[in-house]
């Protein structure tokens, strides 16, 4: 007889999925509980315990759990027949959130945009990106940046910078090339700073114009405007605005991946918005459905050489997802809202700051509006060229760990898996922000205090 749920315990639930769940499974192995509801930034566990989240479905959940409008327009849509599984037929509700959808993006595209719904993770946007711009150009060869996280399907993760998830897969997309993305804290040049910035930019527009380069004229260049599993590093405006003139010149798609960083995250609708460029392609995914799976690829419609059925996919016609996201759009977009995004990050990156020049263990503190990150370092290490000590993955393990002690759920990325992300509801309150920063300055003065 299978236990009834108001008596059994998380316990009960991790071992029933390690079961029959795969080994490829990650969070219930650093987050092991069973969730039972969940409200705003709030969730709570099977045995009654409440933590706050600042995962928040890797950035989905840009509204929080469960937000009152998002759940009653989904509601009222169930309630009335509507369809809920369209295709790519369209829709009333698909209607809107398209038209919603191009009203926010830049003035030269707007009347110049088409959009691919794809089947629904980011994932499957990158894919129908890049050979979107394969068929538009009729070339092969693609540029990436180390440190870029587009995805685990086969062709994104070709694109995608981390070893660990791609040494075991043979045969990945080929003809996919890497480039330096500006790091000051670990400059790949050594140099740091604006220096590093400018030599980065510099190697860009030479490998693409230089033509002993080996790398052929590329049918794309993608990019993430702030990489986020690699660790919360936003790219340079002078940078982004290089790689958009140097594509222009050379007639070289731009794809922007904005499913993280996208939908308000930044500060910005658009993270690309604070370089003031205008991308060829845009990928967004996670916040764009308000909690429901979706992933779109918006394009310049100069690029929209695909015949019938080019491009598909089942669940491409999520209408739960449209409306929910037709929501957060209309709340996210407006620029009071955004302007809080941008106050409530400025005060947590100040705070970490403050944490950060009392402790040995963090070495940087970096990101944009709610998109935060703090990296964590061997404070016995040696120091490299810069001055920057050894990023330790143990480090922050035993603070994600010590987080979740205390009923804070806080997820890892970057280099060794060394940077705690900051992913939390954009439109959390000051009162949970401040709870999450003393628990995390507590867990952080304890750790440091035990190397010392």
């Amino acid at each position: 007889m299978v236990k009834t749920e108001s008596k059994v315990t998380n316990k009960f639930y991790l071992d029933r999925q390690e079961d029959v769940e795969s080994n490829a499974r990650s969070y219930p192995r650093k987050f092991p509980f069973a969730l039972k509801t969940a409200n705003g930034s709030w969730v709570e566990d099977v045995e009654g315990n409440k933590y706050l989240d600042f995962l928040c479905g890797a950035g989905t959940l840009a509204l929080g759990h469960n937000d009152p409008e998002i759940n009653q327009a989904m509601i009222d849509m169930i309630s009335c027949n509507a369809p809920l599984h369209t295709l790519d037929l369209t829709t009333p509700t698909k209607d809107t959130f398209t038209q919603t959808l191009l009203s926010l993006l830049p003035k030269e595209l707007q009347g110049n945009a088409k959009v691919q719904f794809c089947s629904p993770s980011g994932t499957d946007a990158v894919d129908a990106a890049i050979k979107l711009c394969k068929t538009a150009t009729g070339r092969s060869s693609v540029i990436s940046f180390s440190g870029g996280y587009h995805g685990m399907g086969h062709g994104a993760l070709s694109l995608t910078g981390n070893l660990s998830a791609k040494i075991k897969v043979n045969a990945l997309m080929p003809d996919v090339h890497f480039l330096p993305y500006p790091y000051s804290y670990r400059c790949p040049f050594g140099l740091g700073g604006e220096a590093g910035e400018k030599a980065a930019a510099a190697y860009f527009e030479h490998i693409l114009k230089d033509p002993e380069s080996g790398i052929t004229r590329p049918a794309a260049v993608i990019i993430e405007p702030i990489q986020g599993e690699g660790g919360v590093i936003p790219a340079p405006i002078e940078f982004l605005k290089t790689i958009r003139r140097v594509t222009q010149e050379l007639d070289i798609p731009m794809i922007v991946d904005e499913i993280q960083c996208g939908i308000g995250r930044s500060g910005k609708f658009f993270a690309f918005e604070y370089a003031d460029i205008v991308p060829d392609v845009i990928l967004a995914s996670k916040a764009i459905g308000g909690s429901q799976p979706l992933a779109v690829v918006i394009y310049n419609k100069k690029l929209d050489k695909w015949t019938q059925g080019a491009h598909a996919g089942t669940f491409r016609g999520n209408q739960l997802a449209m409306k929910a996201g037709t929501v957060v759009m209309n709340r996210v977009s407006k620029p009071e809202f955004l302007a809080d995004v941008v106050k409530k990050g400025d005060y947590i990156r100040e705070r970490l700051n403050i944490l950060k020049s009392k402790v040995s263990i963090i070495g940087d503190i970096r990101g944009k509006g709610l998109m935060m990150g703090c990296e964590f370092v061997d404070p016995k290490g040696k120091p490299d060229s810069l001055g920057s000590l050894p990023a330790s993955g143990e480090i922050a393990a035993a603070v994600q760990k010590g987080c979740f002690e205390r009923k804070l759920v806080m997820e890892k990325g970057g280099r060794n898996g060394s940077v705690m992300r900051c992913l939390c509801a954009l439109n959390i309150t000051m009162e949970d922000i401040n709870i999450m920063l003393d628990i995390f300055e507590q867990v952080v003065l304890e750790i440091d205090s035990r190397g010392k």
